[in-house]
């Protein structure tokens, strides 16, 4: 499990974390018709009680298989506790990404589950392109934008594959359906956000 290094409010522990991913997997495992555990294991269901997780916090559930996205669906803003957006979105992780079909029991195994758990959104004030850029904090912040009605957010592990803040932001206009060089523009609206995530 790996811990991300970016600071909630009040941070989780790493109990804490394995709780959530055990909730996921079991939450999906339900979802898909698995035989899965009645309830967690004491240890389990004292982190899931904790008050941390049921903080309102915006939470994502992220699927990979063979090292590639499966499935990715969260909330931004908190709709109820951690646990509540963890289970939720674990769901909808798996059968409610338009980007894939529907995750199979068969499949289930060889998936391996993230939990990122957000802070609140917080707008970024910029003067241009290049102080936009500038203001960004790459591995670090996780960025809404929207112009027009249109939106969209990566989180911040796509810094991953998108290290270059330019190409980041222009692969970001993109998925919201607007030109890659709106960002150049100044008149997006931006938000960043950091997470604290758990994966198995």
């Amino acid at each position: 499990m790996n811990s991300g290094d970016s600071t909630l409010i009040t941070n989780l522990t790493s109990n804490e974390g394995r709780a959530l991913l055990w909730l996921a997997r079991n939450t999906i495992a339900r979802c898909l018709g698995q035989t899965a555990e009645e309830s967690p294991d004491p240890a389990t269901a004292e982190a899931l009680a904790s008050p941390r997780l049921q903080e309102r916090r915006g939470v994502f559930v992220t699927l990979k298989s063979g090292g590639r996205l499966r499935g990715c669906i969260g909330s931004l803003s908190a709709a109820g506790s951690v646990v509540d957006g963890v289970r939720d979105n674990a769901v909808k992780a798996a059968s409610c990404d338009p980007r894939f079909p529907c995750l199979t029991a068969e499949e289930l195994p060889g998936v391996r589950i993230e939990v990122s758990v957000l802070t609140p959104l917080e707008p970024l004030t910029y003067d241009g392109a290049g102080d936009l850029v500038s203001r960004l904090q790459p591995g670090r912040d996780g960025v809404l934008i929207e112009q027009d009605g249109l939106s969209a957010t990566f989180l911040p592990q796509v810094w991953e594959q998108l290290p270059e803040p330019e190409r980041y932001l222009g692969q970001l206009c993109l998925k919201a359906g607007l030109p890659g060089s709106a960002w150049r523009e100044g008149r997006l609206r931006v938000e960043t956000y950091q997470v604290q995530s758990f994966a198995e």
